[in-house]
């Protein structure tokens, strides 16, 4: 049975990891790994159809909570944790206790361990009464259908309702920025999230005439290491990446990637106007991945210069005339793939990669070489 803590309005979890308001998908998933001997059957849940119309949300069927992520930032907001009467985990708040197997999360004990707060709602439509603290919400089962009815808001002009039945034990409890659950909305990273990492705000995309230049990217980064607290604040700066710029020129603006991939195939070669003419090369064109911008940068083998951009947007930004390239991902590496066949759209030396719910998965641009930046700066100097 997994001993947390509860901290309204902020997080839920012990002095090994946390779950922090904020937090974004990527490092819940990355905590779960890392302790998935503890942490069994997850499930991962999302809308196959409209995912940016609803949260995204991993269940933790063993424990009993779910972690709801925003569908657009894919940052924490809400954390849920079910059948709290029955309990499959150890709950305390500033280190007292008011869930274990040995207390019954009464609304005596919630109570005692929270003080005072608003009266506490009746909800007909759900049968559960719901008692609100800023940032922290439980709704408590009545023990039997019979209550009910004394408890309706309209009965005795509603005074009624002010009262929840003594010994009635929590079903669920929530843990939210602000003052209603159902307004909710994820809040900024916490700076206890960022852990070193720069994160992109927004990519933008630099065009001329002709198509893609580059990207300007706005990142986010806090600080890091033995000084964290007396540098604790985000600060925001910017930068550009464009085709032609060496490994150094990118390694100085982005910093060092997260990974290194090396390519071993290349399925969109076979579109190419003459593929047949291409030699194989005896060096393979490699990635900078960069997961907490989501960019991925290719590098020429030869020259190694960009010549590739990859950046994961949700938005549609042309209409091509000519019908799409369908895309199978899957390999003997990666031999599954939820999201079936993608379709690959081209347009202005972009290809948009759609998925069968017409959302983008992914847009690869593709631009003219520019000069190395010593070359750049040659031609300025003349």
């Amino acid at each position: 049975m997994l001993d947390l803590e509860v901290v309204p309005e902020r997080s839920l979890g012990n002095e090994q990891w946390e779950f922090a308001l904020g937090m974004p998908l990527a490092q819940a998933i990355s905590i779960l790994q890392k302790h998935c001997r503890i942490i069994k059957n997850v499930q991962v849940l999302y809308s196959e159809q409209t995912p940016l119309s609803h949260d995204l949300i991993l269940n933790l069927t063993q424990d009993g909570i779910k972690l709801l992520f925003d569908a657009c930032n894919q940052r924490l907001k809400v954390r849920e944790t079910c059948s709290v009467s029955r309990p499959k985990l150890s709950l305390s708040c500033s280190g007292v206790h008011f869930n274990t197997q040995a207390i019954a999360p009464t609304i005596e004990q919630i109570d005692q361990s929270f003080g005072a707060t608003h009266p506490g709602v009746y909800n007909a439509a759900e049968q559960l009464f719901h008692l609100n603290f800023r940032g922290l919400s439980f709704s408590f089962q009545l023990d039997s259908w019979n209550e009910a009815p004394k408890y309706e808001p309209n009965f005795a002009h509603g005074l009624a309702s002010l009262q929840i039945p003594h010994g009635a034990t929590v079903k669920r409890m929530y843990i939210y920025a602000g003052n209603n659950l159902q307004d909710t909305k994820a809040p900024v990273m916490p700076l206890a999230c960022f852990l070193g990492n720069v994160y992109a705000e927004c990519v933008d995309v630099l065009r001329d005439g002709v198509g893609p230049l580059g990207l300007r990217l706005r990142l986010l980064t806090a600080g890091c290491g033995p000084g964290v607290m007396a540098d604790a604040k985000v600060r925001a700066v910017e930068r550009n990446i464009y085709f032609g710029d060496s490994c150094q020129d990118v390694l100085s603006a982005l910093g060092s990637p997260h990974k290194v991939f090396y390519k071993s195939e290349d399925k969109m070669k076979i579109h190419s106007p003459s593929p047949h003419k291409q030699v194989p090369s005896k060096c393979n064109d490699y990635f900078f991945n960069y997961f907490t911008l989501g960019v991925d940068l290719l590098f020429d083998s030869s020259t190694h210069l960009v010549k590739k951009f990859w950046d994961q947007i949700q938005e549609l930004l042309g209409h091509p005339m000519e019908k799409p390239v369908v895309l199978h991902r899957s390999s003997s590496a990666n031999n599954t793939n939820p999201f079936g066949s993608t379709f690959c759209f081209g347009l202005q030396r972009m290809i948009f990669e759609v998925m069968q719910n017409n959302h983008i998965a992914s847009v690869t641009l593709y631009g003219a070489p520019r000069p190395s930046s010593r070359a750049r700066a040659e031609a300025i100097g003349h």
